[in-house]
């Protein structure tokens, strides 16, 4: 497990506890859209009904890492 520290829209400060896979993932995605860990992070937590925001970062990743697959499935 990954704790790691994150501001929230510039102003809230907190941190998520991931398991390193996920942590790869979310560093890997910040990456492809261009945009910071905190910027991704305020994006999943603008977003989330989930009480929990580790568990809301994991599903944002599931559900993109889905997409991919998917779209990589309709463009073979």
């Amino acid at each position: 497990m990954k704790k790691i520290s994150v501001i929230i829209a510039q102003r809230h400060n907190t941190s998520l506890t991931l398991e390193e896979d996920f942590y790869a993932e979310l560093l890997r995605i910040a990456k492809q859209k261009g945009i910071s860990i905190n910027a991704l992070v305020t994006e999943i937590d603008a977003a989330r009904t989930d009480k929990n925001l580790s568990a809301a970062v994991r599903v944002y990743i599931l559900n993109y890492v889905k997409r991919e697959i998917n779209a990589s499935k309709t463009n073979a």
